[in-house]
């Protein structure tokens, strides 16, 4: 099989990274808007605290659908090729997001509107949970494989890029008088996914097919169909996957607890104004990408295993000294402790993907990466309702989510030796080129 050429090579990392950047645009704007917004305009019958949990509940149900993304995607993955797959979740995310922009509030119809905002929000997390394999996967069968540590960051940089502008929609919209900014102005970043849309399916429409897949159709038309992907992912690697879910926990769900969560925790509980917070998030985006370009780069010197353990430790470090600097309440160490978590927590998060997707076959690797990426996502979606509810049980004090997400980067550091381990025996048991087959 020929290698493919460069300018391929960089359509398909471009058309990786826009895709990835729609759909973490989408997914964090209903973050901030589940922190800002939906409390109040879809729950405002409920005491405001509460409003905040309720707000988040229908955040954490996308992460709870992402498992059922999976599953759909990870069987059309590989089944009928990553590229299809690509195609439907980025049309998806881009739609329930433009919706959610064009939805009328309770005042308007009612129980209706929190019934319709989890229910686009659980589209959403179904998009979701086919995505990040399949561009993972699209972006690490093309390349080559001493390069997947950096190759595997550039889907990554989609994360801090679509919160960057996410972030920047809603600090734009927020500078509007409170009335223009709770009646419309909130839904302008929401529409916005509609044009982005447009781009990020043009891009993804003139992407080539994995090679890989490729492989996999001449083996079925020669040897037939293998067993159906997903039961065979369970039965034969369920402890790759469980693997896989500790060392993906900590890039989403810690994420989500210094970002989600930190806006909710800084506007509500120490009066820190909201444009102080959406900036400490744009500010933490940017340190963010240095450290994916970074970290990347080392990983294709020390190993991808080695890079997401010492990320894991490095953030057990610095959590709590994190949040004392948000505690303060003073902007300039507000920026620095949240760019201080999310600059952490980014080093693991870069070579994640060769983590995950080196620990599994060929015949169904999208969805066994594609499930254990998810099942940590559940996890991870209901980490800004776990630190909300620890702050109330201590009294608005940091240290409960502070000691969450350590918790977080313990398991992190834990499932990246673990999986360190297991790639070092495959190595010493078997020849260069293998393909991994035993289960764990």
């Amino acid at each position: 099989m020929s290698s493919p050429d460069i300018k391929d090579i960089r359509r398909l990392l471009i058309a990786a990274f826009t895709g990835t950047a729609l759909e973490w645009y989408d997914y964090f704007l209903y973050g901030t808007a589940a922190a800002l917004v939906f409390n109040r305009l879809f729950f405002p019958e409920l005491d405001p605290a509460v409003g905040t949990i309720a707000s988040f509940v229908t955040f954490a149900v996308g992460f709870v659908a992402r498992p059922i993304g999976a599953a759909v995607f990870g069987h059309i993955g590989d089944r009928y090729g990553r590229k299809v797959a690509l195609i439907i979740t980025v049309v998806m995310m881009g739609v329930t997001t433009g919706c959610i922009g064009l939805l009328p509030s309770y005042a308007t119809i009612g129980i209706w509107a929190p019934a319709l905002l989890a229910l686009l929000r659980f589209l959403q997390g179904i998009s979701v949970g086919g995505e990040w394999s399949g561009a993972m996967l699209l972006t690490l069968e093309h390349t080559p494989k001493e390069k997947h540590g950096s190759y595997s960051s550039i889907p990554q940089l989609g994360s801090p890029v679509g919160t960057l502008i996410s972030s920047g929609a809603f600090a734009l919209v927020g500078m509007l008088p409170d009335d223009s900014f709770y009646s419309w102005g909130w839904r302008l970043p929401f529409l916005a996914a509609f044009p982005l849309l447009g781009f990020a399916l043009y891009m993804r429409l003139r992407i080539e097919e994995s090679p890989v897949f490729h492989a996999m159709l001449a083996d079925a038309e020669k040897n037939g169909p293998k067993p159906a992907p997903l039961i065979e992912a369970f039965r034969r690697t369920w402890g790759r996957m469980i693997i896989g879910i500790g060392a993906a926990l900590l890039g989403v769900g810690g994420f989500f607890l210094m970002t989600t969560f930190i806006i909710s925790y800084g506007t509500d509980e120490l009066g820190i104004d909201k444009s102080v917070m959406l900036n400490a998030t744009v500010i933490g985006s940017v340190v963010e990408i240095v450290v994916l370009v970074v970290a990347g780069r080392i990983a294709d010197r020390i190993g991808a295993w080695t890079v997401c353990a010492i990320g894991g430790l490095v953030t057990m470090a610095v959590a709590f000294p994190a949040f004392w600097l948000v505690d303060t309440g003073k902007p300039a160490l507000v920026y620095l402790g949240v760019g201080l978590g999310i600059g952490a927590l980014s080093i693991p998060y870069a070579p994640i993907g060769a983590v995950v997707s080196g620990m599994f076959p060929e015949a169904f690797r999208y969805s066994a990466v594609a499930m254990s990426y998810n099942l940590a996502g559940v996890v991870a979606g209901f980490v800004p309702l776990l630190a909300t509810s620890l702050t109330g049980a201590a009294n608005g004090a940091s240290w409960g989510a502070a000691l969450l997400l350590m918790v977080i980067a313990a398991c992190t550091a834990a499932g990246s030796f673990a999986s360190g381990s297991l790639m070092r025996r495959e190595r010493a048991a078997r020849p260069a080129g293998d393909r991994v087959e035993v289960a764990v």
